[in-house]
């Protein structure tokens, strides 16, 4: 395995980058834990120029992005000048947004005629554009669950996937052939874990401490091409930087770094 391949999903420390000061404390704590690349995501109003001198300063680099819907739309020519500052390719939108998955397939469709244009304007900067999927997206339309369809029905070089393994395995998929779906397609991939808690409630978990097969998962991105690993937890028991030093330790000792 090639070295450094982990970045840490700053939507995980999200309640800790909401300004200038803490965003540099944030990246401190997360170069400290051994990460050596980040995702941007959900963070506060800090200035471009900000983001990128404090990761340069701590040697994170800024590997891809979760960008909201309205601003690919409206503002892309800016996400584009954001991206090419930070030296990051990748973009990525963290689900569609509510009024597509309220319509059903129909929204679906139209989500992905507009991802298929966002996509593309974003290929043609140099940038790849890729979608994260939740649960929602395994709701079956005829034959093919939406997650299918969007993927069959969307140009390969304009839309990419983001698979995360949390989610697949919530929404009933096996997470190891949504890997191999994507091959080549895929240039970030989420890792979180799930485990039980009770009788029936999914509960998130650090990676290694759930109970996804973390050697088959790892195997199968390692055959579909995945260029980092991004580790991410929305829900923490505790501490979130200690979920990610969790998540970090196993993943080590799986063979990533």
């Amino acid at each position: 395995m090639s070295q450094n391949v982990l970045a840490a999903q700053l939507f995980t420390v999200r309640d800790f980058t909401k300004t200038r000061e803490d965003f540099a404390e944030t990246i401190a704590k997360i170069s400290a834990i051994g990460y050596t690349a980040v995702q941007v995501s959900a963070i506060g109003p800090i200035s471009p120029a900000d983001v990128k001198k404090i990761c340069d300063d701590h040697g994170i680099t800024i590997v891809n992005t979760h960008i909201a819907w309205p601003r690919l739309q409206e503002e892309i020519s800016a996400v584009i000048d954001e991206h090419n500052l930070w030296d990051c390719r990748h973009v990525a939108v963290g689900a569609m947004p509510f009024h597509f998955i309220e319509a059903g397939e129909e929204g679906l469709r139209q989500f992905i005629g507009e991802a298929n244009e966002v996509g593309k304007t974003l290929h043609e900067a140099g940038l790849t554009f890729s979608y994260h999927n939740h649960s929602f997206e395994f709701i079956r339309y005829g034959d093919k669950c939406g997650l299918e369809i969007l993927f069959d029905e969307t140009d390969p070089r304009y839309v990419q996937a983001e698979l995360d393994t949390y989610w697949i395995q919530f929404g009933g998929g096996d997470v190891r052939d949504w890997i191999l779906r994507v091959k080549d397609r895929m240039p970030v991939v989420h890792l979180k874990d799930m485990a039980m808690a009770g009788w029936r409630e999914h509960v998130m978990m650090e990676v290694g401490e759930g109970n996804l097969n973390w050697p088959g998962i790892l195997e199968a991105c390692r055959q579909a091409n995945v260029e980092w690993y991004a580790v991410e937890q929305d829900i923490c028991p505790g501490d979130p930087f200690e979920s990610l030093a969790t998540s970090y330790r196993n993943l080590v000792h799986m063979g990533l770094s």
